[in-house]
């Protein structure tokens, strides 16, 4: 259900949250801080968990910016390094509240929870097929001072398995979808999936960080299995918005 959905996004929303507060934020933050700013970037999918539609997510961005300057405005003095801390914390709203909001708003377009399907298909298919085409025969660099295994060989393969992948789930869940319309979705969705790999793997070099958390165990942590769909969704979305 869109209940039950909801509550799973603003819990991923939660743990992202975390595992991001972790790379960017001192150590020494105060639980009541952690917890504070957990809730303030993650407030753009609590409004979105009441109203699906979307009406609430402007005020609920607009609010957390206020909220995080409030914060500021009383920590200041006991920060070092505020404003590139503030900077990292508003990215972080963006990045991780409003993105993880849009799995909720495309969920409640119509056909959302199949188009959902697809899209976790195709970057998940995407980031498989670059990682195994880059081992196999990757030569030359993508973008060698973000992510230096990234190759162009290995996203030519991405494309072609998350492309594989598109019309494999559509001809089993929108059988009656358009081809040509499939194609060109699935094409920007891949660009934007390796868009979202590459921002997290500027988050990580810049935190010095290898791994976003530990709680997947040899995966990684929840930003490290989601960069890709939380570019993928808001743009998935905005085009089944403007297409319908």
């Amino acid at each position: 259900s869109v209940v039950l959905f909801s509550i799973c996004a603003v819990i991923i929303s939660f743990l992202a949250s975390y595992e991001y507060l972790r790379m960017v934020a001192p150590t020494t933050l105060a639980k009541f801080d952690r917890l504070y700013l957990l809730t303030t970037i993650s407030l753009p999918v609590i409004a979105t968990s009441f109203a699906p539609t979307g009406q609430f997510v402007l005020p609920a961005i607009v609010l957390t910016f206020f909220m995080l300057t409030v914060y500021f405005f009383y920590r200041y003095a006991s920060l070092e390094e505020s404003y590139p801390l503030f900077a990292k914390l508003v990215f972080g709203s963006v990045y991780i509240g409003l993105f993880i909001a849009h799995l909720i708003l495309l969920r409640n377009v119509p056909d959302g929870n199949l188009w959902l399907v697809i899209a976790s298909a195709i970057t998940a298919c995407s980031d498989s097929g670059a990682y195994f085409v880059g081992c196999a025969v990757g030569k030359n660099k993508l973008c060698p001072h973000i992510s230096p295994k990234k190759t162009i060989e290995g996203a030519f393969g991405g494309l072609v398995c998350g492309l594989v992948a598109a019309f494999a789930a559509a001809y089993l869940l929108l059988p009656l979808l358009n081809p040509y319309f499939l194609g060109v979705v699935a094409v920007l969705l891949i660009i934007a999936g390796i868009a979202g790999d590459l921002t997290e793997s500027i988050i990580k070099r810049g935190t010095d960080t290898k791994d976003s958390g530990t709680c997947l165990g040899g995966h990684g942590g929840i930003l490290d299995r989601i960069d890709s769909l939380l570019f993928a969704a808001p743009l998935l979305y905005t085009i089944l918005v403007f297409a319908s």
